[in-house]
């Protein structure tokens, strides 16, 4: 069998959610189907980028899109329609033109895409389609409404009305529709939304692995510090819950870890908080760390850097919402905080008491093993997509 797997952009160096999980789909796949990758992309792919891939795919095509003209297409359709800015960012005829050709030379058994960025490409293709929603962009578009700039609200609040539609419309054109928690599901508006089926992420555990290290920081948080759910989360870390635990310990360091910094998070800078960027290997900061934190006040989907972090035995403090995708057991295989005040007593309570560090490291990393693997949520996909 063989599988087109559509993509809005080229599914590796791993610094973002989305690629993470569409590239260990790929590899779990290709085990037992031919694997045909497009991916769209607004800047070049590295060689080595490539290299990688081709270790799981038969054929690889990557799809240009220049900036310039993403620029004109967005101006247009802010204006002239109603289509959603996320949609018309990544599609343009040119591209539609290569895709259908290579479509038609590869003859694919079924298509899969992932998010619904790049579902104008193949609706209306009679082939077997599955789509991933991955999360619902409509909810993580409205929760930034409320955080971001005066002068961005009134375009986030069109962008969130033509997401909800789009996210209904694109519903009954794919034979199975997939997204990465029951919290994300309930936030797809359509009326057949029980329809769509949740695979969950899983943990590289060959690369997530408890190991000892000397501890160079008390607390970490990860991700891609560009992305704004992860800017304010992580200045929300530094700017409010981080005086209260410097006045309990004012030694205590902090580490924010991961790729394409925001301004706002390299201005958390300072002898007690180190920032970044970029990193070749995420679980030497992991070792290196006595606590993982996460918490996140907007954003969907399913927290990476949780399961990472678990696997690895830190011992995790998150919020609410992040659990709610999560599913972890508040005081056994996680700690959950709403205020400032709560966070700080969680990441105090962790350090200073070695009965509950050891409980809640242990529990959290039975749970994400229980729970997440890649092999166990792919074969659901897998199901899904031999069914036609």
């Amino acid at each position: 069998m063989k599988i087109f797997v559509l993509l809005s952009r080229f599914p590796y160096p791993l610094e973002k959610g989305d690629k993470l999980r569409v590239f260990h789909q790929i590899k779990e796949l290709s085990k037992n189907y031919e694997i045909v990758l497009c991916a769209l992309s607004d800047e070049p792919v590295s060689k080595n980028s490539y290299e990688v891939l081709k270790q799981y795919c038969s054929k690889i095509e990557v799809i240009r899109l220049h900036k310039i003209q993403i620029f004109f297409n967005l101006l247009i359709k802010l204006l002239f329609s109603k289509e959603s800015l996320q949609v018309s960012y990544f599609y343009n005829k040119s591209a539609q033109k290569k895709i259908n050709k290579l479509i038609e030379e590869t003859k694919p058994d079924h298509i899969y895409c992932q998010l619904i960025r790049v579902t104008e490409y193949v609706r209306h293709s009679k082939l077997p389609k599955t789509l991933d929603y991955m999360d619902a962009l409509s909810r993580g578009m409205e929760r930034r409404i409320e955080e971001s700039p005066f002068y961005l609200k009134p375009f986030l609040k069109i962008e969130t009305e033509r997401l909800k539609r789009y996210e209904h419309f694109i519903f009954n054109d794919f034979n199975h529709l997939t997204i990465i928690s029951n919290q994300d599901k309930e936030l797809i508006v359509n009326i057949k939304n029980d329809s769509i089926v949740v695979v969950q992420n899983g943990v590289d555990y060959s690369m997530f692995q408890h190991r000892t290290a000397q501890k160079e920081f008390d607390i970490i948080f990860t991700g891609n510090m560009g992305y704004p759910p992860n800017v304010i989360g992580a200045v929300y870390l530094v700017k409010e819950i981080m005086p209260l635990v410097w006045a309990i310990n004012p030694a205590i360091k902090v580490a924010i870890v991961g790729a394409n910094p925001d301004s706002k998070v390299l201005a958390l800078k300072s002898e007690k908080v180190i920032v970044t960027g970029w990193v070749e290997n995420m679980s030497d900061y992991y070792a290196k760390s006595k606590v993982f934190i996460a918490p996140m006040q907007i954003g969907t989907g399913l927290q990476n850097k949780l399961l990472e972090a678990m696997a690895m035995k830190l011992p995790c403090v998150t919020s609410r919402l992040a659990n709610n995708a999560l599913g972890a057991e508040h005081n056994k295989s996680a700690l959950i905080g709403e205020t400032p005040s709560e966070y700080a007593q969680h990441i105090a309570s962790l350090l200073d008491n070695e009965e509950l560090y050891s409980l809640i490291s242990e529990q959290g990393y039975i749970f994400v093993k229980e729970n997440y693997t890649w092999e166990g949520t792919t074969k659901i996909l897998e199901k899904l997509i031999t069914t036609n």
